[in-house]
């Protein structure tokens, strides 16, 4: 049985970061989204991975190469633009051949994985299966109506009230969706849906059913998704510290810090994620902070925040709720007259008080 990740878009909802990373790389608990869904694919037995890839591909490709380091063999299939989940499985046909697959978008993660929703695929042997969970604003995402426990109806981003039964991003299929496929036409937004897909199955009285995740899973298309996934994958975290804390510092809860790094005279409330190379002087990190490689930290609070590689952040007002790209530099000055000073990209946010 194989795997495909879908790791195209642009990731629009996420820029400026987007602008110059693939949204399926940014760090949650410092490790690449796309990661999370290797483990879960290799985690149910599936080593052959196909990765549907766009204009990101290179960094992707880097990122994994052929897939030995994950335990997985890699084939990168590249779409030239997203054109829609069902499309990125039509022309990954050639890679699934004529067997049952396991779809699996890239920028989500599903805490605790999918070995239950494996098990129930392969007995109950029905043509296919969605994973699924409540969700609070169902206008974001694909809705699942049932009768009984018998699907009727899939939705794209409902537009009026149909339930809080979510799509999670995981899809169990036989070979027959390939014929949903190209049955189907793209829809109002000009991509092939997979909801439509699955749709067509459901009308012409092929089996498909669902299973509920067992624990918590996070779309981490939005900002406040990637936060709230950092936060809810640090609640895991096993302490690990490899660099230097001085006798100074004040450590409570749960940290793991990278090799190289050095903490001076600062306060930390776990659960943190520090990289290789920091330093952290005269600071306070709060809770459910992710901190990437060469970051420098001086005389800042920083919490519930996630910082890429190379940011600089000097005597900065306290940050909260931050999402901070690679080589961000947050610092006081001393000239006069007192402003601020920025260079910001397409769709940031910077709020003051």
């Amino acid at each position: 049985m194989k795997g495909l990740i879908l790791s195209g878009g642009t990731g629009t909802r996420l820029r400026p970061l987007t602008f110059t990373s693939a949204k399926q790389l940014l760090p949650v608990a410092n490790r690449p989204i796309l990661c999370f869904a290797i483990d879960a694919l290799r985690d149910v037995g599936i080593h052959d991975i196909g990765i549907v890839v766009g204009t990101t591909a290179p960094e992707v490709k880097n990122t994994l190469g052929d897939g030995s380091s994950f335990g997985i063999q890699v084939t990168y299939l590249h779409q030239s633009e997203p054109l829609g989940l069902a499309h990125a499985v039509s022309l990954a046909r050639p890679f699934l051949g004529e067997e049952p697959f396991v779809m699996m978008l890239g920028d989500n993660v599903i805490h605790g994985g999918f070995q239950h929703a494996m098990k129930q695929f392969m007995q109950t042997r029905v043509d296919a299966l969605v994973l699924t969970g409540p969700v609070d604003d169902p206008q974001h995402f694909g809705i699942v109506q049932l009768q009984g426990d018998r699907i009727v109806r899939l939705v794209e981003k409902p537009s009026r009230d149909l339930g809080n039964l979510a799509l999670c991003g995981v899809y169990f299929f036989n070979p027959v969706i390939h014929a949903a496929i190209r049955a189907i036409t793209p829809s109002p937004r000009g991509e092939l849906e997979i909801t439509d897909a699955v749709q067509w199955l459901v009308d012409h009285h092929f089996s498909v059913s669902h299973t509920v995740v067992t624990s918590w899973w996070k779309d981490t298309g939005r900002p406040n998704d990637l936060l709230e996934a950092n936060r809810l994958l640090l609640e895991d975290l096993t302490p690990d510290i490899q660099g230097s804390i001085d006798h100074e510092s004040v450590i409570t809860g749960p940290i793991q810090v990278g090799s190289g790094t050095t903490i001076r005279k600062s306060t930390l409330r776990g659960p943190i994620s520090i990289g290789h190379n920091v330093h952290i002087e005269n600071a306070y990190i709060g809770p459910y902070t992710s901190i990437g490689d060469d970051v420098t930290i001086h005389g800042t609070d920083v919490e519930y925040s996630v910082i890429l590689s190379g940011c600089i952040i000097d005597q900065a007002p306290r940050l909260d709720q931050c999402l901070l790209g690679r080589y961000v530099e947050i610092v006081r000055t001393t000239r006069n007259p007192r402003s601020v000073r920025m260079v910001l990209g397409d769709q940031s946010i910077c709020e003051w008080s």
